[in-house]
């Protein structure tokens, strides 16, 4: 009982220090955004290349970096192929013989196109990015405080034992509602905002349970430890990387 006080007391003080590190980040713009999401790549990109089992980390490493970067600096259609073509080409080369070739290599769409995704939402409408992060934020609040009060059937109980389909519907309902009094605050009262941030906590929630198979399926709890009591970088926002797109089109397609 003691260690999970413990444990909660911890995630609840990194969030406290991340959150304004994330929410200052936006707020100032570029280049801190650009900075700030090559950095979150990088430091994914190595958890990636160290979780999968291989013989060149260092080469996976860099070259999912390197992809990213490509794809965040030149923030288009054209950065996302070159970058892709070029990381894949080079971890098929060098993971030839790789137990794991094909995980290794979905690192390399799995993180840029994620990564690229939020710096095109970014150029799109800055604002809603900060309305996207929120979201992700009130998805899984929403998912653990009435996962946990509610409880019921178990949502994929071979993948996350913890997840339920009351914690599912939580999540939907706190999103939509972030979503919906964000727009408010900007001065919209458009209900789109409701229904995208509820359709968008389900996604975000099929986003958290690949990462989790793909963890069950290597035999690992946490993607790394690089953040004390929330375990690493993919596992705070699995989640959102897998979203992103999906977020980019709404505001491409739908709200604008």
């Amino acid at each position: 009982m003691a260690k999970t006080k413990s444990n909660t007391m911890l995630r609840i003080v990194t969030a406290l220090v991340m959150a304004p590190l994330v929410i200052a980040g936006l707020y100032f713009g570029y280049p801190y955004v650009v900075l700030m999401l090559v950095g979150i790549g990088a430091l994914m990109a190595w958890e990636w290349s160290t979780m999968v089992p291989n013989n060149r980390p260092t080469v996976y490493a860099v070259a999912y970096t390197v992809s990213t970067a490509v794809a965040v600096m030149l923030n288009s259609w054209l950065g996302i192929i070159l970058s892709l073509v070029f990381s894949t080409f080079l971890v098929w080369f060098k993971a030839r013989d790789e137990r794991y070739r094909r995980l290794l290599i979905l690192g390399v769409p799995y993180i840029t196109i994620g990564i690229g995704s939020l710096m095109w939402i970014y150029h799109i409408v800055s604002s809603h990015i900060l309305c996207f992060v929120f979201m992700i934020w009130a998805t899984d609040t929403g998912g653990y405080i009435v996962g946990k009060t509610v409880k019921g059937p178990k949502l994929a109980p071979k993948i996350s034992p913890n997840k339920t389909w009351s914690g599912l519907l939580g999540g939907m309902a706190f999103s939509g509602l972030v979503c919906w009094g964000y727009a408010f605050l900007f001065g919209t009262d458009d209900w789109r905002f409701a229904v995208a941030g509820a359709l968008l906590a389900v996604i975000e929630q099929v986003g958290d349970l690949i990462e989790s198979a793909i963890k069950r399926h290597l035999g690992i709890k946490d993607s790394s430890s690089l953040i004390p009591g929330h375990g690493g970088v993919f596992d705070r926002i699995d989640g959102m990387i897998f979203t992103a797109p999906f977020v980019y089109l709404i505001l491409a397609y739908w709200f604008i």
